[in-house]
């Protein structure tokens, strides 16, 4: 089968590898779409230490069952799947918790790393633990299904906020887990969204999808903001401080950004104003719910996929993304020579 494969870091090609053959309890999907992801381009020059050549990337995909395992229910060929990016052994502590993202046998599909190595989406075919596998409504598009992942990530913080409804709400980063947070505060109850970032085309952008105030990042009036709960989607000193900032005595900040290995807390103002913070980077179940709000209309990705490309033109726009042009959002890579629907 076909595959987009990084060879070494900086390089990818297009390589023949041979298509998996689905295990018991697993199901053969025939990939029709795979949205390229912030990870997966600071996988690409080896920053983020978690896609070691060789190794295929990719885990934000939709496709059609094309073969069963042993022991599989409830999927058959020809059904349409999405599919979680976590692979979770559904039998430690924190899976019988149901807390899956922090499972002790935890695995990422399209991740390679010191503990494991396992090929993602970024092919003609991918093979896919039932338990991570949910059918996908027909109104919804495969290439709006290669969002889902993101999605449900945004969905996790929020829920993470613990609303109650009726919050003011903070969203610091209007890329594409911040876009899609502020549309998942709102869904969840926020009353009052206010979204920050250095670009004003992603602020505009942000305020198409339903931001009731934008401000330029370097504003100084966020310490008067005292929202009821920041998110931080950046995931640098600069960005958590801000969120810092941004909320009320006793507020909450949860961290989703994680491009920085470490960053600085600045512990008196946490501390002496009984701030909680919560940290997120993996969604925990949250996919019907996002299928849920995504068919209904009340989080929107369409707006944000700026392309739908072949895989052979993988390389291009791993490029672009690499060159950090702000305009782009999700690029959305497809292995079939016919438009997915």
């Amino acid at each position: 089968m076909k595959a987009l494969l990084l060879s070494e870091y900086k390089h990818l090609k297009l390589a023949d590898i041979p298509r998996p053959v689905p295990g018991p309890g697993e199901v053969l999907v025939k990939v029709a779409a795979c949205g390229i992801c912030g990870s997966d381009v600071h996988g690409y020059d080896g920053t983020s230490g978690r896609r070691i050549p060789p190794i295929v990337m990719g885990h934000e995909a939709a496709g059609t069952v094309e073969e069963t395992g042993a022991h599989v229910t409830g999927f058959k060929p020809g059904d349409r799947v999405t599919f979680d990016s976590t692979v979770y052994c559904g039998n430690c502590e924190y899976c019988r918790r149901e807390e899956v993202n922090l499972c002790d046998n935890r695995q990422v599909v399209g991740v390679s790393c010191g503990d494991y190595r396992r090929n993602g989406a970024f092919a003609e075919y991918i093979a896919i633990p039932q338990r991570i596998l949910y059918h996908l409504p027909e109104s919804l598009s495969f290439f709006e299904a290669a969002m889902l992942e993101a999605v449900s990530v945004a969905l996790h913080a929020v829920r993470l906020a613990g609303l109650k409804g009726g919050e003011s709400a903070l969203v610091i980063g209007a890329g594409m887990i911040g876009l899609l947070t502020l549309q998942s505060a709102k869904a969840l109850g926020a009353s009052r969204v206010i979204v920050v970032d250095v670009d004003e085309t992603r602020l505009s952008l942000a305020r198409k999808m339903g931001a009731d105030e934008t401000l330029p990042a370097d504003s100084t009036v966020l310490q008067g903001l005292n929202a009821d709960v920041a998110f931080e989607a950046v995931g640098a000193n600069a960005t958590v401080n801000a969120a810092i900032d941004g909320v009320r005595k006793g507020g909450t900040v949860v961290l989703i950004g994680n491009i920085s290995p470490e960053v600085t807390l600045p512990l008196q103002k946490v501390v002496t104003r009984q701030l909680r913070l919560q940290g997120t980077a993996a969604s925990a179940g949250e996919y019907p719910q996002a299928m849920e709000l995504m068919a209904a209309g009340k989080i929107r990705v369409k707006p944000l996929i700026t392309a739908v490309a072949p895989l052979e033109d993988g390389p291009e726009w791993f490029s672009r993304l690499y060159a950090h042009e702000p305009n782009l959002m999700k690029v959305v890579l497809t292995p079939t020579s016919e438009v997915a629907q």
